[in-house]
């Protein structure tokens, strides 16, 4: 059994906030723990900021390679300013950086083939700008994923997704690649 934690618990909010929010929390406590004349007060809450110095290390590794909001908008705009032509080579040269062997693809509904450790994952691009991404698109990438026996599939967009778009996602195992991870991706 894997343990889950409440998604609304102060903890797992934390975990979601900025990982400096965890440790001003953890540095309050501790100062509290200083300024306290009781000694079961101060020992609480010395061992009160412990699980927080924690939340603040573990939120901080994982958003460690996290694009800032400003990059991500910045991104976002360079790559709707693109041409098929320029955002095509710049993704595959993203992709190549990340340790993926780029194919073209010769479909109408999948533009790359990704291969890495001996995964194959089939990359949509060509529709990066749609301001809304639905099912049709989705499904059509679906079914060439199928027919090439790819692992999986991915659709790149800076759009919005559809909630029967994501639903539809999240039940064929399609990825998204948003904003964030082009500016993750992308070069700067």
């Amino acid at each position: 059994m894997k343990f889950q934690m409440p998604r609304n618990s102060v903890f797992a909010m934390l975990l979601r906030s900025a990982w400096w929010v965890s440790a001003l929390i953890a540095v309050v406590l501790l100062a509290a723990s200083q300024l306290v004349t009781a000694p079961f007060l101060a020992a609480f809450l010395l061992f009160a900021s412990f699980p927080f110095a924690v939340i603040a290390a573990v939120a901080g590794w994982k958003q460690r390679n996290r694009p800032s909001a400003q990059r991500v908008e910045r991104t976002a705009n360079a790559v709707r300013a693109m041409s098929w032509a320029e955002f095509s080579g710049v993704l595959q040269e993203g992709l190549r950086r990340d340790g993926c062997e780029t194919v073209a693809c010769k479909s109408e509904h999948a533009d790359f083939e990704a291969r890495r450790q001996g995964r194959i994952a089939l990359v949509s691009a060509r529709r990066w700008k749609a301001s809304r991404v639905g099912v049709q698109a989705l499904s059509r990438l679906e079914a060439q994923r199928q027919a090439r026996g790819a692992h999986e599939a991915i659709y790149v967009t800076v759009g919005d997704i559809s909630e029967q778009a994501a639903a539809y996602a999240q039940a064929n195992h399609i990825k998204f690649m948003t904003a964030p991870e082009l500016a993750r991706l992308l070069p700067r």
